[in-house]
């Protein structure tokens, strides 16, 4: 009986998450991972977070950083567990989707994530790059669906700014739709 009301319950919460918009599934998961997407993104440097380039958007290398602090800092398989890093990886996804969104103006606007790029600070026997990464993929897949599917590199590095223990950049391409309004 009790696995016959779990099932119920997770068919129900799955009906009800496929029916929520990208807006709707990024605002939920921002909140069940501590990250307010009505908070600025603080930028390090000179350059932009984000450039337009005809139906191409580029973001900038994310780091998971929540408000002015990295949360998540140092290497993967020393200091940090692969959990830990996916959770970072998770987070940075958060910061170029809502870049993204305030770029476009909604989520709506993406056609598809065409390719990330993860850097992950690896200690020296840690091999699980890809398992970190997969963080940031479920995600993406999860609340854009088939047009979060996208290519991927995932790669171990020495060192991240910030002692960071996740750094990614996405770039995604936007409807003809939202191509025409912007012509």
């Amino acid at each position: 009986m009790e696995k016959d009301l779990q099932a119920a319950f997770v068919h129900h919460f799955n009906q009800a998450e496929n029916k929520m918009s990208r807006e709707q599934k990024l605002m939920a998961w921002a909140a069940s991972l501590g990250f307010d997407t009505d908070a600025a993104i603080q930028i390090g440097g000179h350059y932009v977070p984000v450039l337009r380039e005809g139906a191409q958007v580029y973001v900038s290398g994310q780091i998971p950083r929540v408000l002015n602090k990295v949360v998540v800092t140092g290497r993967a398989g020393v200091e940090v567990n692969v959990e830990q890093a996916q959770y970072a990886a998770k987070l940075c996804v958060l910061r170029a989707l809502t870049l993204l969104r305030q770029e476009l103006g909604s989520l709506d606007a993406i056609a598809r994530i065409l390719r990330i790029n993860v850097y992950v600070q690896s200690g020296e026997d840690f091999t699980q790059q890809s398992e970190v990464a997969d963080g940031a993929s479920d995600l993406l897949f999860d609340i854009l669906g088939e047009a979060g599917a996208h290519t991927r590199t995932s790669v171990g590095v020495y060192q991240l700014p910030k002692n960071a223990t996740v750094e990614l950049d996405v770039v995604a391409t936007v409807t003809p739709a939202y191509l025409q309004v912007c012509s």
